[in-house]
């Protein structure tokens, strides 16, 4: 089963590039994107040429491309997510928003992103539902989130430790094993 995951905070090697890593290494068939190494320009840095002719986009060349052509052609995608002033942070946002120059003009393969599963992990301690609302653009169905909380688990966002915790681990392993259950039942 090929899976996509991107990590979509900026710190190197925090809680939320260790979770990707975690989950590559529980998939045999899988490709790991990181923000925190790379950068997706944001849309309004050009005069949107998109919206005429989505290769016009100034930076179809950076990773948003990539990303989106990737998930296109998984079975099953993770979204790694650090809670940043109770909402995702902005390279979620970014990621989103470039969309454009992918989607403009070929709505089959918008309609085949949205058919891929996806599976998030969130790094928070609070606001969840704003989680739900945002992840909720991303596929057809109903977004599956797994939710952790530090503070549940003794730890503090912001030290990076949270995999230092055994039930945590064991947390996100059990989260991704039953994707692995679902996709066999189908």
């Amino acid at each position: 089963m090929k899976t996509t995951i991107i990590s979509f905070s900026s710190r190197k090697n925090g809680n939320c590039a260790q979770i990707g890593k975690l989950i590559q290494s529980m998939k045999q068939e899988s490709a790991l994107f990181d923000f925190s190494e790379f950068e997706v320009h944001t849309c309004g840095e050009c005069n949107y040429e998109c919206f005429e002719n989505r290769e016009a986009c100034a930076y179809i060349d950076d990773m948003e491309y990539k990303m989106l052509e990737t998930i296109t052609q998984s079975e099953m995608v993770y979204f790694v997510l650090p809670n940043y002033c109770d909402y995702p942070c902005a390279n979620y946002f970014i990621f989103n928003e470039r969309s454009q120059c992918y989607f403009q003009g070929r709505p089959e393969l918008l309609d085949e992103y949205l058919r891929v599963p996806k599976r998030s992990i969130v790094v928070s301690n609070t606001n969840e539902e704003n989680f739900v609302r945002a992840l909720g653009y991303q596929s057809e169905k109903e977004p599956e989130i797994l939710f952790l909380s530090a503070k549940k688990y003794g730890k503090k966002s912001i030290d990076g430790d949270l995999l230092t915790n055994e039930k945590a681990l064991g947390d996100i392993r059990e989260f991704v094993i039953n994707d692995y259950q679902k996709s066999k039942r189908k």
